[in-house]
């Protein structure tokens, strides 16, 4: 399955979700404006959109919620070794109170995969961060970068946007 994704206004977005009515856009609000986000289409609607492999999913992104992607930036010769070790991830996050969705995004052109986690609220998510099944999950990760990561890995953080009523 296809998923594909963009940054502009919210204004921009929305026309965009207006004039395709039949897609499943969700829209967010981040830090740096609007992210639009769909999968599943071999329709492409962004001209200058990210196209990714969805590689793993669980559960359905809601019209409502908190978003979290991590971006990480692997190297070609490691992303073999990468998408094996969240294939055989121990699942603790999809358990957690408030867990929406969950996909595992790989890069069409670029190196950078996304981690996309949906949660009730961001204190659902905080709570994911200070859980013992987030230690247990994360325990063999090192502080410092490890090698097949090519640069620092980033968090993009987003609130669904709530449609007018």
């Amino acid at each position: 399955m296809k998923a594909y994704m963009t940054n502009g206004t919210i204004d921009y977005l929305q026309k965009i979700e207006q004039k395709n009515p039949d897609m499943n856009l969700h829209l967010m609000n981040s830090s740096e404006g609007g992210i639009a986000y769909y999968e599943g289409s071999v329709e492409k609607l962004f001209n200058s959109g990210r196209e990714y492999e969805v590689i793993m999913e669980t559960g359905e992104i809601l019209k409502e919620g908190f978003v979290v992607m991590n971006n990480i930036p692997v190297s070609d010769e490691s992303k073999p070794g990468f998408e094996h070790r969240f294939k055989n991830r121990s699942n603790m996050v999809e358990g957690m109170p408030g867990f929406q969705a969950f996909r595992l995004l790989r890069p069409n052109s670029n190196n950078t995969y996304v981690v996309f986690t949906q949660w009730r609220t961001a204190d659902d998510f905080e709570n994911w961060k200070e859980s013992n099944q987030f230690k247990e999950a994360h325990k063999k990760q090192s502080a410092k970068k490890p090698a097949n990561i090519m640069e620092q890995p980033f968090l993009t953080t987003c609130t669904m946007l709530k449609e007018e009523e």
